[in-house]
């Protein structure tokens, strides 16, 4: 097990939950219905990702590169991905929604690399 994906998946998905009830109780009257969906997807898509981070991390040696480069794939994405729309949501900063498509890049490479891990694996 690598315990830093575990930890940090652990982490994300709590943030996430944090996310969304703060989205759903605090935020519904103070941002557009359209800031409140962006908000929502960078909650759901970090959810997603963590869940993502704990499997790597259950299925992984700390020694082993291409789950290691899958995890902290994953670990970018959520930051750049749902990072950015979160900031996106709360500011309205709308050119901060250029970083987002980076942090999809991340989470697609994190997947792709966890299909190399799984490919490669000796059965």
């Amino acid at each position: 097990m690598n315990r830093t994906f575990v930890v940090l998946g652990a982490v994300s998905a709590g943030l996430s939950v944090a996310a969304g009830a703060f989205g759903a109780h605090s935020l519904k009257g103070m941002l557009t219905p359209e800031q409140l969906n962006v908000f929502e997807t960078a909650a759901r898509y970090q959810m997603y990702h963590a869940l993502g981070l704990l499997i790597i991390g259950q299925m992984s040696e700390t020694s082993d590169r291409a789950m290691s480069r899958a995890g902290w794939c994953l670990v970018a994405g959520i930051v750049l991905f749902s990072g950015s729309l979160y900031l996106v949501a709360l500011t309205g900063v709308r050119w901060l929604g250029a970083i987002t498509p980076i942090g999809g890049a991340a989470f697609l490479a994190g997947w792709i690399a966890l299909a190399w891990w799984a490919w490669k694996k000796e059965r």
